[in-house]
């Protein structure tokens, strides 16, 4: 008799915790269903290293797979669009300089207003953005190159991966800072300007760290600036923009994560909670550095003040550029 009230009683609490257990967990059951990050560029380049590190991270932890979609198309705006009008509180997206801070001046319309449609959730990583010349050029560091283009206007160009890429951007950016002119010759990818900058047909460019390290350490191109605050490890030698004269400048590629401004509170704040975690982790850390970049992982409130930030310096910068989009 003792035996069967004691299972009567271990049946009893069983079916007390089972019938309790959907008002203890409700609160924590999201996401329900695998989350998509969607990146608006193509496959290959820095923005889908620093997606999948993140995703990777971030599925062992918020207890759904994460999985990059790359939605590439109209510098960024199709997938914007996209993920602004999401209502499945399952897709997110990595937002970039050109998608947050660049692309409203750009564009005569956007699709998508970048700061009401989105619901910043962390900036992920910076990438830096190098300035490099032919090493045929006289110039050995930035005072040197600025110096020159003065001396010799109009003489010097430089190539971009298009208009209104981060590298046309970080390099009209040097000139309005500098009070220089150099002749802006546009290509459609890095990789044909390489090939042109590598030839001597370009004399100068502002290019993520990641494409040009291996052309620098082999002496085919010459770094004569970071736009990092600080040096980097992999250039101890050479002086970034700020220490050569120009205090405060910094020019990095930048990614960050987003969801729509829809989304339930509930779920931004677990959002925020473990992308925070993941990007200062080690494995996102070392990931990242692999590619030159770094990790950043900072707050919510953070985010959105670095992206009013961003979109109050840039403005100018296209102003005076005339920046304009492909055929535009």
């Amino acid at each position: 008799m003792q035996n069967l009230t004691r299972r009567q009683l271990l049946l009893g609490a069983g079916t007390s915790a089972l019938g309790l257990a959907p008002f203890v967990t409700h609160a924590d059951t999201w996401p329900t269903k695998p989350l998509r990050l969607i990146v608006p560029f193509a496959p290959g380049g820095s923005s889908e290293i620093v997606a999948r590190a993140l995703a990777g991270e971030m599925s062992k932890t918020i207890g759904q797979s994460v999985f990059v979609e790359n939605k590439p198309g109209g510098a960024g705006n199709i997938a914007m669009q996209e993920v602004a009008n999401a209502t499945d509180e399952h897709t997110l997206i990595l937002g970039h300089i050109g998608t947050l801070a660049v692309n409203q001046y750009i564009f005569a319309k956007l699709p998508y207003d970048p700061i009401k449609d989105f619901t910043p959730i962390t900036l992920i990583s910076k990438v830096p953005s190098l300035y490099v010349v032919h090493p045929d050029l006289p110039v050995k560091n930035l005072k040197e190159f600025v110096a020159y283009a003065k001396a010799n206007p109009a003489q010097l160009n430089y190539g971009s991966a298009g208009n209104g890429s981060a590298g046309h951007l970080a390099f009209e950016y040097l000139k309005m800072t500098t009070e220089t002119f150099v002749l802006h010759v546009p290509y459609r990818g890095t990789g044909p300007m390489l090939t042109d900058l590598l030839a001597g047909r370009l004399q100068a460019a502002a290019v993520g760290a990641p494409a040009l390290l291996q052309f620098i350490k082999a002496g085919k191109l010459r770094c004569i600036a970071t736009g990092t605050s600080t040096r980097l490890p992999q250039l101890p030698d050479v002086a970034t923009v700020a220490e050569q004269g120009y205090k405060g400048f910094e020019m990095t590629q930048w990614y960050g994560l987003l969801a729509p401004s829809k989304m339930v509170k509930a779920n931004i704040d677990k959002l925020e909670k473990e992308a925070i975690a993941a990007t200062r982790g080690k494995i996102v850390n070392d990931k990242l550095s692999q590619d030159t970049a770094l990790a950043v992982g900072n707050t919510r409130a953070e985010f959105e003040a670095f992206i009013k930030l961003e979109q109050a310096r840039w403005k100018p910068v296209i102003t005076r550029a005339q920046i304009k989009p492909e055929g535009g």
